[in-house]
């Protein structure tokens, strides 16, 4: 039996609407709307075209948006200046610093001079430390992670008590991920087991989840005798494979050997169309949470 998709592009589009009536909301009792910076450095072809699709969601949803393009070569210094600009506008509640930046910018230094109050990416030490912590103190999960959850709620998958396996351990998705799978919370209350690709014995790991979250970045890593038959999969990957010889548009595979693993899992999110577009979804949804903590003196 075939599984179910899980499609994160029609979850997302009911995600938009939602907080389109929450801007509405914000507006009618507090007059102001949420305001979100982007900051993109230099000209990288992915991130103008990640941005580019942020600024339009953005406006779809009626924010004040600014997209505040800067030269390759601006200085560290020029950039937190930037940043601390923005930290102190009231009109701002979003503050979106693009990654990767220019070698000469310490990653580090960026992230901690954003205000942790407007880090909508949920990437300051701050916020990783409300994450950790759990309940009312998390202000602003990572994106990617809080889409991976809400694609399981919405999509019915039960996860109290459920074996959830995350393949991958980066910052930005595998480990907070694992953290809020295993908080006291909707959507989680979960037995979690992190492994990457030193792992040793991954199948014996992967055949145990209920739930297999895969965040590797390895093409068609995860093989479809490694999935526990009904198990719900999520495929965080996006990995550019070639490109289509007569569209010329790169061919994406996710970290899962797609075609064979839906015949095994219960439910599984496609590449591309699952993850990914609950990313942007779940920044605006930050957003929208900072203009009303701001707006209400939170």
């Amino acid at each position: 039996m075939t599984a179910e998709l899980i499609k994160g592009s029609e979850i997302r589009n009911v995600i938009l609407e939602e907080l389109k009536a929450d801007v509405q909301k914000l507006k009618a009792k507090h007059g102001i709307v949420p305001g979100l910076v982007t900051i993109l450095v230099g000209e990288n072809p992915a991130s103008i075209s990640y941005v580019t699709l942020k600024i339009k969601t953005a406006h779809e949803l009626g924010f004040h948006e600014i997209q505040d393009s800067q030269p390759v070569d601006i200085s560290e210094s020029a950039l937190l200046a930037l940043i601390d600009k923005y930290n102190k506008d009231p009109k701002i509640h979003g503050i979106l610093v693009q990654l990767p930046l220019p070698k000469h910018i310490g990653e580090k230094k960026v992230i901690t001079a954003i205000d942790p109050d407007k880090d909508v990416d949920g990437f300051h030490p701050v916020n990783v430390g409300r994450l950790m912590i759990g309940g009312d103190e998390v202000l602003y999960p990572p994106c990617t992670p809080a889409g991976i959850q809400e694609l399981l709620i919405r999509s019915g998958t039960a996860t109290s008590g459920a074996e959830v396996v995350v393949v991958g351990r980066s910052n930005i998705v595998g480990k907070p991920i694992a953290v809020m799978m295993a908080q006291k919370a909707k959507g989680a209350d979960s037995t979690v087991t992190i492994v990457h690709t030193r792992t040793k014995n991954l199948e014996f790991h992967c055949k145990r989840a209920d739930i297999l979250i895969v965040a590797a970045g390895v093409p068609n890593l995860v093989k479809p005798e490694w999935i526990k038959p009904g198990a719900t999969v999520i495929d965080v990957g996006v990995n550019r494979v070639g490109v289509h010889p007569e569209t010329k548009k790169p061919i994406l595979k996710g970290d899962v050997d797609f075609d064979r693993a839906k015949e095994i899992a219960g439910k599984i999110t496609p590449v591309p169309g699952g993850v990914g577009p609950m990313t942007i979804a779940m920044l605006m949804k930050n957003t929208v949470k900072s203009a009303w903590l701001h707006a209400e003196g939170k």
